[in-house]
């Protein structure tokens, strides 16, 4: 598992101002928080942040964060980016105890897709319908990535979450809140399929646009 180093300062101020004073001078605004210390806020330098969420492993990994000369183990919990800049406004960060299960979000791996029967034999497509799955586990059992194989699947079947093999020790969160089993995670469509669904669209396109100019039509009269 990669090994992630970030270099955190402590901040006494907070509010608005503050932090766009913060993100001026390069800095992003954030707080660790969990465990058996309290909320501590933070600033860590915005473009080294930005370095590390340019790795998908940084998402999914248990990161070293240096504060004040001492390190601690954290994992990032939320991130609150810029809807339309690349700027990263407020990030959390929850300790980790070794004897305290987490809930963390790991990606799935798609293995075989290459040899996918439903690909390979009757032309049909991979639909990946998530991406990744939050998993609760104690840190030592946290994987990197949770493998997906589709080689034997067919054109119309799917991976559920009740077909996901997981490591020991690890469960899926939304199952462990009630989520349903049957939950598709990667299916493969056919042509004919997708033609399909391209048609019925255009169908309702139309219609949609019939409503429209009666409706326009009645409006002058």
């Amino acid at each position: 598992m990669e090994t992630f180093v970030l270099q955190a300062e402590q901040r006494n101020a907070v509010g608005r101002a503050e932090n766009k004073r913060l993100r001026r001078e390069g800095y992003l605004p954030a707080v660790v928080y969990g465990g058996h210390g309290e909320a501590v806020n933070i600033q860590i330098e915005h473009n080294a942040m930005l370095r590390n969420l340019e790795k998908s492993g940084f998402y999914s990994n248990i990161l070293d964060l240096s504060l004040d000369g001492k390190s601690q183990k954290v994992y990032l919990k939320d991130l609150n980016r810029h809807p339309s800049k690349k700027i990263i406004l407020h990030a959390d960060f929850q300790r980790v105890e070794e004897t305290v299960e987490l809930n963390i979000r790991v990606p799935l791996l798609l293995v075989n897709e290459d040899l996918c029967e439903g690909v390979k034999q009757d032309g049909g497509t991979v639909s990946r319908l998530m991406t990744e799955v939050e998993v609760t586990c104690l840190p030592k059992d946290l994987p990197q990535a949770i493998e997906v194989d589709i080689e034997s699947l067919k054109i119309g079947e799917a991976i559920h979450f009740s077909d996901l093999s997981l490591p020991n020790g690890v469960k899926l969160t939304a199952l462990l809140r009630g989520g349903d089993e049957s939950t598709s995670v990667v299916q493969v469509l056919s042509p004919k399929g997708l033609e399909a669904d391209e048609e019925d669209s255009l169908e309702t396109e139309d219609a949609s646009e019939e409503i429209q100019e009666e409706e326009s039509a009645e409006s002058e009269e």
